[in-house]
């Protein structure tokens, strides 16, 4: 248990953003899970369709301060690169 004040506010605003972080970071992970599995059946509509999602959503975690902006386009670039493959094989 805290001692002070104003390490027990820490401890609940802590606990806060450990939730709020965590809702974030599992949205995440599942906007990119949904293109993958898109990818996985060969849909290249709804891959497009999810990659977008899928940007739009590691943009807003940046922008929220989950995750840093380098993580984000780390991930990004690896989903669009999986798109890619896919839209130039279905062109083939």
């Amino acid at each position: 248990m805290p001692n002070k004040k104003s390490a027990a506010k820490r401890v609940l605003v802590a606990e806060r953003n450990r939730l709020y972080n965590r809702f974030w970071k599992t949205r995440c992970k599942n906007a990119v899970k949904k293109v993958l599995e898109a990818v996985a059946q060969g849909d290249k509509d709804l891959a497009g369709k999810r990659l977008v999602e899928a940007q739009s959503v590691l943009d807003k975690a940046v922008v929220k301060g989950v995750i840093h902006r380098n993580t984000a386009a780390r991930r990004k670039s690896g989903v669009a690169a999986k798109v890619h493959v896919l839209l130039k094989t279905a062109q083939a």
